[in-house]
């Protein structure tokens, strides 16, 4: 049996492809979409993410949902388990967690995922080995506002890679890769010498216009990522 989600989609494409809702159109809100599909507000939400995902239609959260102009073509980044991820190489995974505080966010931070003043974070930091050998060192920062949950997840035995990927949806998200020299601690914790390139990638994740996480990922010189357009 086809999932609702999946008839509501295809339906919702199928009206824009018409032209029943022409590209720059307001479309109708989740609520009035859920009643003329006479399913869930949460199955309609998911119809309406994956669209947005593929550059069908833009949501904004004030002003609603809008057919795009033009549809966008964009690079799509897998958000895998890192577990799944070295287990998958055939290599045996390790984790370790390093420290873990709840504190408010940093200006930085602030400034980046549009975060309230005072707000709270909690800051994860911890490493992912596969055969004992430093993979990926995970410095992450979780919005409380957004995920209440988060400050009381034990993350000392199981990351919050984990827990984000398997238990927390998002709508969209930005990264950046780059290239750093590492300084005596990245050194230390990824068993390499002090100025050895490292690559590095920043994502940042929102639910709804509301932001979720911001994570540093840096591994050892070599890794490879993959991605599909």
């Amino acid at each position: 049996m086809t999932a609702m989600y999946r008839v509501v989609k295809a339906d919702i494409l199928d009206k824009i492809t018409q032209g029943v809702w022409a590209p720059g159109s307001q479309m109708p809100n989740e609520m009035r979409l859920a009643e003329t599909y006479d399913c869930a507000r949460a199955t309609v939400n998911r119809a309406m993410r994956e669209l947005a995902e593929e550059g069908i239609i833009e949501r904004r959260r004030k002003s609603g949902t809008r057919v795009r102009m033009n549809p966008v073509r964009q690079a799509r980044f897998g958000i895998p388990l890192v577990r799944k991820e070295i287990e998958d190489q055939q290599a045996v995974y390790g984790y370790t967690l390093i420290n873990s505080t709840i504190e408010p966010a940093p200006d930085w931070l602030r400034g980046r995922l549009g975060l309230a003043v005072g707000g709270l974070v909690r800051h994860v930091c911890c490493m992912h080995t596969a055969d004992d050998m430093p993979f990926q060192l995970e410095d992450r920062w979780i919005s409380l506002d957004a995920l209440p949950d988060a400050e009381t997840v034990d993350f000392s035995q199981s990351g919050p890679n984990e827990w984000l990927v398997t238990a927390v949806p998002f709508s969209n998200a930005e990264m950046s890769l780059l290239a750093v020299q590492a300084d005596a601690k990245l050194a230390t914790l990824l068993h390499c010498a002090k100025g050895d390139a490292l690559f590095q990638t920043e994502r940042s994740t929102w639910m709804d216009g509301q932001a979720i996480t911001y994570v540093r990922l840096i591994f050892r010189g070599g890794h490879k990522m993959t991605t599909q357009y």
